[in-house]
């Protein structure tokens, strides 16, 4: 059984920036970061390779360090909006394109806290 373990998450001032760590103890082939805010939807925000939801686009870096087995979601200019819930996900096989459905991954870690202040 595979573990993901996020990390970085904090509060961080509007305009701000942070790195998400997600540091995995076992093989994983796609990774991808979810958020989800309270009384929102998950929601899809990046993925290896390097897909990016519209709202975060040019602002939010996905990476993999494969000797570390973590991947990092490097969040620059922050705003509120971004406030939630950040979960790292991770699937058991290879898959031909990146999922931006929860369905589409088999494991997931806890959760690390975001939260943007105006």
């Amino acid at each position: 059984q595979v573990q993901l373990v996020e990390s970085g998450g904090g509060l961080v001032q509007a305009g701000g920036s942070l790195r998400l760590s997600c540091a995995a103890s076992g093989s994983t082939f796609t990774v991808g970061w979810f958020r989800q805010a309270p009384g929102k939807e998950r929601e899809f925000v990046a993925g290896i390779t390097w897909n990016y939801a519209d709202s975060v686009k040019g602002r939010f870096t996905i990476s993999r360090d494969n000797a570390k087995n973590t991947v990092y979601l490097q969040m620059n200019s922050l705003s509120p909006e971004d406030t939630a819930t950040y979960y790292c996900a991770a699937t058991r096989y290879r898959t031909n394109s990146v999922p931006i459905t929860r369905w589409g991954y088999d494991y997931w870690g806890q959760g690390t806290q975001v939260t943007v202040s105006s």
